[in-house]
């Protein structure tokens, strides 16, 4: 904490000579939220999406074929992020706890969003440098830890500073830049590690984490200097330790239909990280491409583009109409996009149907996350913002441990089976996640 306490006081320097022109501009009174606003607080989320969808989807797939054997890579990938998610879900609310408690001068959110991104650039250059699957399991821990940190702190800008009836538009510009920072740089890695071998085409492996690496200081800086939050009052309204205890000791029963909302969040979310996960290998061993590194962003691209264009309307629709039936409606489109894609047999069908997830997904996490904001208890939106990793991270841990395993298992019965088998889990997750969405009741939704 020593660190951030001068970096405070360095960051506070700084604020204080601004002149009153810059000041005002860069004022997030939330009684006159401008529409540029809602870009200053959600572009780190276009560095955090692309990292972590670069690095989910395409570049540790590969990387995990230097060390383990051909036939259990699925359960090997399981493995690997499915704990590194684990840790996920422990640090997010522990950081937003803290950041909640915090009293620095230059705000309760920024200062754990540089540390956490510091943090993230020493551990990146790991999957590049580690020679077996014990360090390449550890850096990716490591990563995991440096980047929960900032975005745990991150995310509560919305609650923080954007006026209720403006939630589900800043929700949507928050996806949007988080899905658009997905697609652009799967459209550079994609290509880039279709070059990679490790023996003779590494430079692919280490252009692609630097482009990330360099994304990642650039948000970040945009975000600590134009960022304008409310200086606390000191110090910590808490001890650290006293802190970290109230991040596993959130009151859920005091928002009882949040347990509602995380389980609703759970089951989508488990089955679009299943689809997103496996893709690579789903694309080598059923589809037979040449290469299914650029085939897999294309594939996600194609999602990507269609959460693009459904994202900012359905915030801004949810606005009016409330957050429960778009949610519920996406669920099921899902569901619908899922059971197409099991009878999918051509790569231009599987790309039609990738489209249609590509839309309801988008309307379903741009909704999902305004409802989040909507039962949030007042002064621990960090926390139970982090709590929604639960959900997440939780989902995708869980997803990961027993659907590689699974996929593996079944594929040595029938060549192809297992992803057969993950394609009607995913069916049956839709269906529980729109059904939990009817028992979701609260503040500024409708139904």
């Amino acid at each position: 904490m020593l660190s951030i306490s001068l970096l405070s006081v360095m960051l506070g320097s700084y604020t204080k000579n601004k002149n009153s022109v810059i000041n005002n501009y860069f004022c997030m009174d939330n009684k006159d939220f401008h529409p540029v606003n809602y870009l200053k607080i959600t572009i780190f989320g276009f560095a955090i999406a692309a990292l972590w969808s670069s690095l989910h989807s395409i570049i540790i797939q590969l990387r995990l074929l230097d060390f383990v054997a051909e036939s259990q890579k699925n359960s090997y990938l399981g493995i690997l992020t499915g704990t590194g998610l684990i840790l996920a879900i422990a640090v997010q609310p522990i950081a937003g706890a803290i950041s909640d408690r915090s009293g620095l001068h230059w705000g309760r959110r920024r200062p754990y969003i540089l540390l956490g991104t510091i943090f993230t650039i020493l551990f990146l250059p790991g999957i590049g440098l580690c020679n077996s699957y014990l360090t390449f399991f550890i850096a990716y821990c490591l990563l995991q830890i440096g980047s929960n940190i900032a975005q745990g702190s991150y995310q509560a800008f919305i609650p923080d500073l954007v006026p209720k009836e403006k939630r589900g538009r800043a929700s949507g510009v928050k996806t949007l830049l988080e899905l658009a920072g997905g697609v652009a740089l799967l459209r550079l890695v994609g290509p880039f590690m279709g070059n990679y071998t490790a023996d003779k085409e590494a430079f692919w492996l280490w252009f692609s984490l630097g482009i990330l690496a360099l994304l990642l200081v650039g948000t970040m800086v945009a975000t600590i200097l134009t960022v304008k939050e409310k200086p606390g009052v000191g110090g910590y309204q808490l001890p650290i330790l006293s802190a970290i205890y109230r991040s596993f000791k959130a009151n859920i029963k005091r928002t009882h239909t949040f347990i509602w909302f995380l389980t609703s969040r759970l089951f989508i979310m488990m089955a679009f990280h299943a689809l997103q996960k496996f893709a690579l290998y789903f694309f080598m061993d059923v589809i037979g491409i040449a290469n299914p590194a650029a085939v897999t962003a294309d594939l996600l691209i194609i999602i990507g583009v269609g959460m693009l264009f459904a994202v900012y309307p359905a915030g801004r629709l949810s606005d009016k109409l409330g957050r429960k039936p778009i949610v519920f409606s996406s669920a099921l489109l899902s569901a619908l996009g899922i059971m197409l894609l099991f009878f999918s047999n051509s790569y231009m069908q599987i790309m039609l149907c990738s489209t249609l997830l590509g839309l309801s997904f988008g309307t379903f996490i741009s909704t999902n996350w305004a409802l989040a904001t909507d039962l949030l208890p007042k002064g621990e939106e960090a926390l139970y913002l982090g709590l929604t990793n639960l959900a997440t991270a939780g989902g995708s841990a869980l997803v990961l441990f027993f659907i590689g395993p699974t996929i593996d298992y079944f594929n040595t019965i029938s060549f192809g089976l297992g992803y057969k088998v993950m394609f009607i889990i995913c069916f049956v997750f839709f269906i529980a996640g729109a059904l939990a969405v009817l028992k979701i009741k609260g503040p500024n939704q409708s139904g």
